[in-house]
């Protein structure tokens, strides 16, 4: 295994489970994610979807972004379009990029998310409950649901909440989605 940010991310993973003395199957249960596909994921055999981050950090009740930040290398003040990280699901076309990474000291985080057209992510649970959250639409269409509301935000709608339930984004089309999400540690 090399030193991409994937294969770090991957070794995160697992020392997150070893960490918490989880077994695959322990971690299966608790994260709805099948032992083999888990074991395929630690040995670098798949990539991780987005909707499987969702589920290991609701088990380790941790950010998606806390967890890609601690894979980040270190923190800077000022982070350069070039260096901001990103990550692409292979599963859905989602693109994720931390604009503003979390950083000891800091309490909140910016994210881009760009979500084509027909995609659907689920997340069943947050990985930490309470999170303040504003979503701030920059183009296309996102049918976001929160709290079993759902609610369609357009270009400069911006959609502030504290999660604490499933949520789901959903892109209609005919354009993908395009937003920036501001994410404040409780």
């Amino acid at each position: 295994m090399g030193n991409s940010f994937e294969d770090r991310l991957v070794r995160r993973l697992a020392a997150l489970r070893e960490e918490r003395a989880l077994s695959l199957e322990e971690l299966a249960t608790q994260s709805g994610i099948s032992r083999a596909t888990l074991s395929r994921l630690e040995r670098a055999e798949t990539s991780p979807t987005a909707e499987m981050l969702g589920k290991l950090c609701a088990v380790y009740g941790m950010p998606m972004s806390r967890l890609i930040a601690e894979v980040e290398q270190a923190p800077v003040q000022l982070i350069r379009r070039a260096e901001q990280a990103e990550w692409h699901d292979p599963a859905t076309g989602f693109e994720r990029r931390m604009v503003s990474p979390p950083a000891r000291g800091f309490k909140a985080e910016l994210i881009e998310g760009r979500l084509p057209p027909g995609a659907v992510i689920d997340y069943p649970q947050p990985p930490v409950r309470g999170l303040e959250q504003h979503m701030w639409m920059l183009s296309g269409v996102l049918d976001y649901t929160v709290d079993g509301t759902t609610h369609r935000l357009q270009p400069g709608d911006c959609l502030r909440f504290h999660l604490y339930g499933a949520t789901r984004f959903s892109c209609p089309g005919p354009d993908g989605a395009h937003y920036l999400i501001a994410i404040c540690e409780p």
